[in-house]
């Protein structure tokens, strides 16, 4: 029997069936569970496709020891756990999923902020306790307030369209949305992270995890928010320093926070964060949804495919690798 021409593509993880269908139509495929470098890089040594969802990353020594390898997916939008200019000196391609989860994350970050301000986790204690003292006031409304939104791309565009439906005065900051695209996406836009904090109750994160980006809410950012405001974070941990939200939560500075990522995942159980009462925590499951994981794996997938047979995908992170696709260096 003659070998099996196809690709090979190995997945760093299960991913929602549809999406490894399509990708078996077209290649071999092989699941590995393995979340350390060596061990993963013995099964995909020969991959001329690698899909990666959290662990591995792909890092420049993973490239390296795959050889034939001519694509990088990443399963989701965020790019942080790719060394991109190390796949494109090695002339390997990588593309994701943007946008394939942003209803979910969207959706996520307005149920965060409605348990802050409705204090649905201590009303449901009490209640279940037999106390009902919560109907005494406290609660909040979102109408008339002011949500601060950090990156208006895919997600961060939804979530202004929620918050303007319920009747938020929506800012946002995003240095790389021109204004009047801002506006169009339905928010007032900002010039300057400082000059937007002051202004809101209410502050959502939706950018990358980038150097710029790193450790942005931090006392420094933190001290310039209204007292009693709330923050909100469903992008990435590193983009929150955690002892300054802690600190700023303790003090009273912040009223109170709902955050879905953390600087260290999975976190420690005895974070700090995870013993205040004004605090909401989730485990970085924003974006999972059965539709958002189907839409993400067949988006990818559909990218992969394309590299491997040589065709142009609709989202290349590194365009520059193109004309030398598969040369190695």
């Amino acid at each position: 029997m003659s070998p099996d021409p196809r690709p090979l593509v190995v997945i760093g993880g299960a991913i929602h069936p549809d999406g490894q269908a399509l990708l078996e139509q077209h290649a071999r495929v092989i699941v590995c569970n393995e979340e350390a470098e060596a061990p993963f890089v013995k099964v995909a040594a020969e991959a001329d496709g690698i899909l990666l969802r959290t662990r591995p990353a792909g890092s420049e020594s993973l490239v390296q020891s795959c050889p034939k390898l001519r694509v990088i997916g990443r399963h989701g939008a965020g790019l942080d756990i790719v060394d991109i200019p190390a796949a494109t000196k090695h002339g390997v391609a990588v593309v994701h999923a943007p946008g394939g989860n942003a209803q979910a994350v969207a959706e996520h970050a307005l149920m965060l902020m409605l348990v802050c301000v409705k204090r649905t986790l201590l009303v449901d204690k009490a209640t279940r306790a037999g106390d009902w003292a919560a109907r005494g006031g406290g609660n909040t409304e979102l109408f008339g307030k002011t949500l601060g939104i950090v990156g208006v791309g895919n997600i961060g565009r939804r979530v202004a369209t929620f918050a303007g439906a319920i009747g938020m005065r929506v800012l946002a900051y995003d240095k790389y949305v021109p204004a009047d695209e801002v506006r169009r996406r339905g928010a007032e836009p900002v010039e300057r992270l400082e000059a937007l904090l002051p202004q809101v109750d209410i502050l959502t994160c939706h950018t990358p995890l980038t150097a710029e980006t790193r450790g942005m809410i931090n006392d420094t950012t933190l001290g310039l928010m209204k007292k009693g405001a709330i923050y909100v974070n469903t992008s990435r941990g590193p983009v929150q320093q955690e002892r300054a939200v802690f600190e700023a939560l303790t003090r009273g500075h912040l009223a109170s926070a709902g955050i879905d990522v953390f600087e260290d995942e999975p976190s420690s159980t005895d974070n700090p964060l995870f013993n205040l009462p004004n605090v909401v925590v989730s485990s970085h499951v924003a974006g999972v949804t059965q539709e958002a994981r189907r839409a993400i794996s067949l988006q990818v997938a559909g990218e992969m495919l394309r590299v491997l047979r040589g065709e142009k995908p609709e989202v290349l992170v590194n365009p520059d690798v193109w004309p030398r696709l598969g040369r190695r260096r």
